[in-house]
């Protein structure tokens, strides 16, 4: 009935918008994608609004899908888009079988302020899964809600480390300072997880206060306690430059791959471009895994693009899915009109997983040129590129959407 209406001349465009969102909510978006190409079609432009309904029904289908890592990207695809539209189906998330996917939506719930207000995300501080208490205690300290203090204090007892630990930088976070000794304390505790969980812990609060523990764990003989020490140094940002900078720059020379890794990305995140020479000497390791590290924390630093280049080519030839992702990961530090060519590229990858990865990027570069080529890839033979692509989509609509309110 909607489609005859739609078909006659004198019709308003009305006809057919109630007919793409009437697919989506039948959980059928190719069919809504179809008509709304023909209502851009008519209009001679995007209907913002319709394309950001379009494209997140291409998420919601996959979230009941059987395979774990389908339903991941959907999740990851909604905690990405930072709206409260996303909410009644991260709660659902809570209920996954996977503990993954519950982690997933309890990150997603724990970055938006009504997500954190959530019963059944604080409900979710009891699931059997320590990764998900772990997120739900991270959301719970961001929310500055005092009120969760006795939630979060039952927890400091709990029987894995990283959870109590979680729960001391969550008291931290709430105001509770005495906390801070019991994660100063972990950093240096003889167990190499917990050990690593409070050294992030430290990051995470972003308090100067850490820098001389994170510096010394840099020396650490466990490589992991290493490598969480570099990130976190990341992790504190301005409050950590200049002084951990020479320390970065010395663990490039480390001997573990991901440590190196890990200090080429802190050094990015630190926005020192001091950095920059020592960085540009990384894309020669020997590790494709540390140069596409080197070459996002490059990008994140606003070397120029012609430094980059070369990385860029060899690490997206590669044979590896993994390392081509890891490069389109990298880009998504990078400006739109130098980076969206390739990634272009790399959504025509024959396998999903550096699809996924440049649909992710394109979200994070944004603009105009990057929502035109998402458009495409919702066309993915693949159910998870399609979802990382609505979801890439969205974020960029609901960015643009919160400037204009803003």
């Amino acid at each position: 009935m909607l489609d005859q209406l739609a078909k006659e001349e004198s019709a308003t465009p009305e006809p057919l918008r109630l007919k793409i969102k009437t697919f989506v909510r039948l959980g059928r978006p190719a069919d809504a994608l179809k008509d709304y190409e023909r209502l851009e079609a008519r209009l001679g432009r995007d209907d913002e609004p319709l394309l950001r309904e379009v494209a997140v029904g291409f998420i919601t289908p996959v979230l009941k899908d059987m395979r774990e890592q389908i339903r991941g990207a959907g999740y990851t695809a909604l905690k990405e888009l930072n709206s409260d539209e996303a909410i009644p189906y991260l709660e659902d998330g809570l209920s996954d079988g996977s503990g993954l996917v519950r982690t997933l939506a309890a990150e997603g719930l724990g970055r938006l302020k009504a997500g954190q207000r959530s019963a059944r995300f604080h409900k979710a501080a009891e699931d059997q899964a320590a990764m998900v208490r772990a997120a739900v205690l991270k959301g719970l300290g961001r929310s500055g809600d005092r009120s969760a203090i006795p939630l979060v204090e039952k927890l400091l007892a709990d029987e894995q480390p990283t959870v109590r630990v979680a729960a001391s930088g969550a008291l931290v976070m709430l105001g509770r300072a005495e906390a801070w000794d019991r994660i100063s304390a972990a950093a240096g505790a003889p167990n190499p997880e917990e050990r690593g969980a409070a050294l992030r812990m430290l990051g995470d609060l972003r308090d100067r206060r850490a820098l001389p523990i994170l510096l010394h764990a840099l020396s650490d003989t466990q490589p992991s306690s290493r490598g969480a020490a570099a990130t976190a140094l990341g992790d504190l940002g301005d409050r950590g430059l200049p002084e951990a900078a020479p320390a970065l720059i010395n663990a490039l020379n480390d001997p573990i791959p991901a440590v190196r890794a890990s200090a080429a990305v802190s050094l990015g995140e630190g926005g020192s471009t001091d950095s920059i020479p020592a960085l540009k000497k990384m894309l020669a390791d020997v590790n494709p895994a540390v140069r596409a590290a080197t070459l996002s924390a490059l990008l994140r630093l606003g070397a120029p693009y012609s430094d980059c280049a070369g990385a860029i080519r060899d690490l997206t030839g590669m044979t590896d899915p993994g390392i081509r992702a890891a490069a389109a990961k990298a880009m998504g530090n990078g400006g739109e009109k130098d980076v969206v060519g390739t990634l272009q590229l790399l959504l025509g990858d024959p396998l999903p997983r550096p699809r996924i990865a440049a649909a992710r990027s394109l979200g994070q570069v944004g603009g105009k040129e990057a929502l035109a080529i998402l458009k495409r890839a919702l066309r993915d033979q693949d159910d998870a590129v399609r979802a990382t692509a609505g979801g890439a989509i969205g974020r960029i609509l609901f960015s643009t959407k919160t400037r204009i309110t803003n």
